[in-house]
């Protein structure tokens, strides 16, 4: 692959996409926390936590096939508030330089810098360079070849990203691409729409079972 323009984002495979599991089986985090780049409503009474990877292909199969419906249902329609939670895998390059270049671009374009690498993604496996698609996707956001060489040598803005995957690691106990958690609920590997509905309906039943709290009025 054609690493030239990738300088600043290589330097991220150490330390980075494989922390350690931690001992301690949390549950992954279900609050929208504040770095995270979210898709409709915050009234929406489900939320749908995805964590992915930029360069899994089980990743882009699932945001070009099945994301497109998943989004005109849910998300469109106020149902479901999305999370898109930055994991890295191999090759990190394009994981990592992808999150940089999406962010700077503006949280308006994030999803659209996401959604062009993934349509790219077959394109630069089997061609095996990333500078020509990459910098395609960044002028269509915006940013010219001098914006994205800035963006992905940012060393604040890698040490954020890096912090970010090992928290997903080790908190979150994420192993692997992707990883959606429905309300709670968590899905491991590529979903279905059919298997999204069976979830985020299960979600729905356990929100209309709760106990309505009203409140005590004043007697007089």
């Amino acid at each position: 692959m054609d690493r030239r323009l990738f300088i600043g984002a290589a330097a991220l495979a150490m330390g980075s996409g494989l922390a350690r599991r931690s001992l301690a089986a949390d549950a992954p985090a279900t609050a929208i926390q504040p770095d995270d780049m979210t898709l409709g409503s915050p009234k929406a009474p489900v939320t749908v936590i995805e964590y992915a990877s930029a360069s899994c292909p089980h990743c882009a199969r699932f945001n070009n096939e099945v994301f497109p419906a998943f989004k005109a249902k849910y998300i469109d329609t106020g149902k479901v508030r999305y999370a898109f939670r930055e994991f890295l895998t191999q090759p990190v390059e394009l994981a990592a330089a992808t999150y940089l270049i999406a962010r700077c671009a503006g949280s308006d374009k994030y999803f659209q810098v996401l959604d062009g690498v993934f349509h790219a993604q077959t394109e630069i496996y089997q061609t095996g360079e990333m500078k020509g698609p990459m910098l395609k996707i960044a002028k269509d956001a915006g940013l010219d070849e001098a914006a994205v060489n800035a963006c992905l040598a940012d060393q604040k803005a890698i040490a954020a990203m890096n912090g970010r995957v090992k928290t997903y690691a080790t908190r979150d106990q994420i192993t692997g691409t992707p990883t959606f958690v429905v309300d709670g609920e968590r899905l491991v590997g590529e979903q279905t729409l059919d298997q999204l509905d069976t979830a985020i309906a299960a979600a729905e039943a356990r929100l209309a079972a709760k106990p309505v709290r009203h409140r005590a009025h004043a007697h007089g």
